[in-house]
């Protein structure tokens, strides 16, 4: 995943375990209400189930690695997600009204990939 500075998903919740490891910069998780920052190289597990959300830190683009256990998720990010031109292009500039068309698209989408946003 890469994280643009401020980004990071609205608080959710689902019923699938989910793991992240911080490639580059840092990513101030929220789990169970309690905040906690996590530089490059860190691993943060989410349980099934537990409320959490996170956002970029770092002032500049962050990157992770995402792993859903069981799989499928990625076709959610795909569906919500922007493509790029490859796997180093920067996210493309968003509107306020783009960011607003891509949260009702994720609330919308979410039922379908056993996720309720919070």
């Amino acid at each position: 995943m890469r994280v643009p500075d401020g980004g990071g998903p609205p608080p959710h919740r689902h019923d699938f375990e989910e793991m992240f490891t911080i490639l580059e910069g840092e990513i101030e998780f929220t789990f169970r209400g309690e905040k906690h920052t996590a530089a490059a190289g860190a691993t943060v597990n989410i349980p099934a189930n537990a409320p959490h959300h996170f956002r970029n830190v770092a002032g500049s683009p962050a990157r992770m690695l995402c792993m859903c256990t069981p799989a499928g998720q990625d076709e959610f990010f795909r569906r919500v997600g922007d493509e790029v031109a490859s796997m180093d292009a920067p996210p493309p500039p968003l509107t306020d009204d783009e960011v607003a068309e891509r949260r009702r698209r994720a609330a919308d989408l979410a039922p379908w990939y056993r996720t309720e946003m919070l």
